[in-house]
């Protein structure tokens, strides 16, 4: 699939990332120039949502904090509302390369979702101590329902594809780690095609991570929550099926 023949959106969702958003912005700009690029901001208490809107995106607000799997359900539908048929998850934090989406891109020929995977041979990318078991321990049990090799289920780096939007408008799910684990659960259990692409992940612009060292039990436990409420959802279908 080329990106010049289907209309493609970026969404970014962001909370507080007023020193990165912009920049964030432009790279997509001109890695992408036909690409639209929403900002959905996510009740942020800075100055995200204008300063993403001056370096030329158009901007969702939202009344409070949703979380990423919040800020991303309302742009799938955002999405499917405007006729957008690809979609692009991008961090705003500056930390994803957006020169990988057009290989990126190029896996829709062969899959419904592609990742941008950080432990798949590119890049010096690295997490360690518990959580790192928890995140192989994840992508063990999810490869085994996506039926393909995933070293990555965590990444917020993602190409959807018309049948995943169609999906994703109605059954994204904005629970804690929702926008990684379940959605990929969710998708596999629809019948997508998921596959992921190496990536080279870059250093924060700015702001502190989400996940520290001393949550690594946390995460674990509440990661396989996650896991288990997408296993006891109903199989969603999939409406459109081009």
């Amino acid at each position: 699939m080329r990106a010049i023949d289907v209309p493609v959106l970026v969404v970014i969702p962001a909370l507080n990332e007023e020193k990165s958003v912009a920049d964030v912005v432009r790279e997509v700009q001109v890695a992408y120039p036909s690409a639209r690029c929403l900002v959905i901001d996510d009740g942020s208490q800075d100055d995200t949502g204008p300063r993403a809107r001056a370096a030329g995106a158009d901007v969702l607000t939202l009344p409070f904090n949703l979380g990423v799997g919040g800020a991303m359900r309302a742009g799938y539908r955002f999405a499917r509302a405007h006729g957008y048929t690809v979609v692009i998850q991008v961090d705003a934090d500056g930390q994803h390369d957006v020169a990988m989406l057009t290989e990126m891109i190029a896996g829709l020929d062969h899959a419904d979702l592609v990742i941008g995977a950080r432990f798949a041979g590119r890049g010096d990318y690295g997490v360690r101590g518990p959580r790192r078991w928890a995140m192989r321990f994840l992508a063990a049990v999810i490869s085994r329902v996506a039926r393909t090799p995933l070293t990555d289920v965590t990444s917020g780096f993602k190409v959807a594809g018309p049948r995943a939007v169609e999906l994703f408008a109605d059954e994204f799910p904005a629970e804690y780690l929702g926008d990684t684990i379940e959605a990929l659960v969710i998708a596999s259990r629809a019948g997508l095609r998921i596959r992921q692409i190496p990536v080279a992940m870059r250093v924060r612009q700015a702001g502190a991570p989400s996940h520290r060292p001393i949550k690594a039990a946390v995460y674990l436990v509440r990661a396989c929550a996650a896991f288990s409420l997408a296993m006891l959802r109903p199989r969603a279908q999939v409406r459109n099926e081009a």
